[in-house]
């Protein structure tokens, strides 16, 4: 499966590129995917620093709540799917998943709530594990880790959609994404939650 997700996020990626490429040698795709457009190299440095000052927060908050030993093991190779995840719940959520071109107020609702849908589909308030039965998990880790996915998505539609991305580059909150992604992997690891 995660072989399968690392070839649709690069198979995507491909996509992307072609469309990107296309629209810089004046010869754009009129079906070219959403945000394949340029963005300058400092709308890449503060997404990144955005999204890793969000896992900050998060890690720090976990720490102060005293949820940090509640997290889920990861197996290490399972950091390609979620490198993966920056490309392919990008073009679902900051691609697709928007109300563009209806007025601001559409926009903004349609992230908010678009941002919410996008915590709530990563499970936290959930369990179903291998011989279980399912169950409902409304524990502080939970409300804690929905809010901080909730702020990512947040802050990648702000990236796509605010006034300093004048292309509405989708490239930033990719990379942004990958970037905030690859840090829980590290943030796992530093804390012991990485199987090898």
């Amino acid at each position: 499966m995660i072989l399968l997700y690392v070839g649709v996020a690069a198979y995507v990626g491909y996509m992307y590129w072609d469309d990107f490429r296309a629209g810089k040698s004046g010869q754009p795709n009129p079906k070219a995917m959403p945000g394949a457009t340029s963005a300058s190299l400092g709308l890449y440095t503060i997404g990144i620093t955005g999204a890793l000052l969000i896992l900050a927060a998060e890690t720090g908050g976990e720490i102060a709540l005293g949820i940090s030993a509640e997290q889920s093991d990861m197996v290490w190779f399972f950091v390609f799917a979620s490198l993966g995840a920056g490309i392919v719940e990008e073009v679902i959520f900051r691609g697709f998943l928007v109300v563009d071109n209806k007025g601001k107020a559409a926009l903004i609702g349609s992230c908010v709530g678009f941002s919410l849908l996008f915590a709530l589909i990563h499970g936290h308030f959930w369990s179903n594990e291998e011989g279980e039965a399912f169950a409902w998990t409304f524990t502080t880790k939970a409300f804690f880790s929905t809010g901080i996915l909730f702020a990512n998505s947040l802050w990648f539609y702000a990236l796509r959609f605010g006034p300093w991305n004048k292309n509405r580059s989708i490239f930033p909150c990719m990379l942004a994404h990958a970037a905030s992604n690859l840090g829980v992997f590290a943030v796992k690891l530093v804390q012991g939650y990485v199987i090898f």
